[in-house]
């Protein structure tokens, strides 16, 4: 048989499009209902970090906001992955919604009421981020029942996108909200926005069970295997590393910057939201080329070219404590550029459909 009629009788690849996910339904309904959880989201997280520095404008206590905020991240996201691995992760996912809309019901009685102080802000912030870091890597894992196999890789890129885009728009919306309806108004945005998660996975009925051939891991061993696939995965290895590289240092920035557009920028919520949706619009700039990238390609690839291929925001953020009037230009391009870095050291684990589910990343 001559080499052509062989490649001719081989199979074509199929042809994967960025915006092929969204032909599924399930995808494209929990995709949305995501994004506008996520709104919310940021609506909270921007409004939070306003309201502290009307409580008390201590630099320590307006960072722990932040710290409020990510520490779940910290010290669930482990055990949830587990859990994600071990329970149904559609019940699971619906149970933790419904705590969380409690959670964010309750807080926005409290301000409403005007019994908001910096004890119980910081304890409903946290709160809300043990929500977020119980439910990220059960909703990253349920991505390989919404899509087929060949659309995994886009379908996890999308859902990087819409949390970005998210990020980029909440917070903006979370000033117009508090300019023109006060205060209260982004954190009820948010308990209606988690209303919509609940329904949309109440509405979604996975089409077939995960079959499992051996006994139900218990939760010490899902941990651990959770840390020996970290280990014995170098793309996944490589991302974490870089990410604590970069997160290290720009979550301080980040923790401050309620305190920099309110004290030494002198601007409203207006501002402080418009610089916290930069740095969501950075993060999209950065995952947009993983948008239907193979595995050789991509945000890596990009990082790996040098810095002349990528943004340096730590030159903007060098002297931004020298030069008071230098910092008010580059606090937007800061933000941005700091988002490019960061989503440039992330590439979707999405190989295969089984996967065990690591703080928000699935292993393969």
């Amino acid at each position: 048989m001559s080499a052509t009629s062989t490649a001719a009788a081989a199979p074509a690849e199929p042809v994967i499009f960025p915006w092929s996910p969204f032909c599924y339904a399930p995808f494209t309904v929990l995709w949305t209902a995501n994004v506008v959880s996520s709104l919310g989201g940021w609506m909270y997280i921007a409004a939070s970090g306003w309201l502290m520095t009307s409580l008390n404008a201590d630099p320590f206590i307006v960072s722990m906001v932040q710290v409020a905020t990510t520490l779940p991240l910290f010290l669930f996201a482990l055990p949830a992955g587990a859990l994600a691995d071990i329970l149904d992760r559609r019940k699971f996912l619906i149970c933790v919604q419904i705590a969380l809309t409690g959670v964010s019901a309750v807080f926005a009685v409290i301000i409403s009421l005007g019994l908001v102080t910096p004890a119980n802000l910081l304890l409903f912030t946290f709160l809300t981020g043990v929500g977020g870091a119980l439910t990220a890597p059960a909703w990253q894992a349920i991505v390989s029942q919404l899509v087929p196999k060949p659309d995994l890789p886009p379908a996890v890129a999308a859902n990087s996108v819409g949390f970005n885009v998210s990020r980029a728009v909440g917070p903006a919306l979370g000033g117009v909200m508090i300019t023109k309806l006060g205060i209260a108004a982004p954190f009820w945005l948010n308990t209606i926005g988690n209303l919509g998660m609940i329904g949309a996975l109440l509405w979604w009925r996975p089409s077939h069970k995960e079959t499992r051939h051996l006994p139900g891991e218990r939760f010490g061993s899902a941990i651990h295997t959770g840390l020996r696939c970290a280990r014995n995965n170098p793309p996944l290895r490589a991302t974490l590393v870089r990410g604590v590289a970069i997160l290290l240092f720009a979550s301080a920035y980040w923790a401050l910057l309620p305190l920099v557009a309110r004290q030494q920028m002198g601007m409203g919520p207006g501002i402080y939201s418009l610089l916290l949706g930069a740095i969501g619009a950075g993060a999209v700039g950065g995952h947009l080329p993983c948008l239907g990238c193979g595995q050789s390609s991509g945000p890596i690839e990009w990082w790996r070219r040098g810095p002349s291929a990528r943004p340096s925001p730590w030159c903007y953020s060098g002297s931004l404590a020298t030069l008071p009037r230098l910092y008010q230009r580059a606090s937007l391009p800061a933000c941005v550029g700091s988002q490019l870095c960061q989503a440039s050291t992330s590439q979707p684990c999405s190989r295969s459909r089984d996967g065990c589910a690591l703080g928000g990343l699935q292993c393969t």
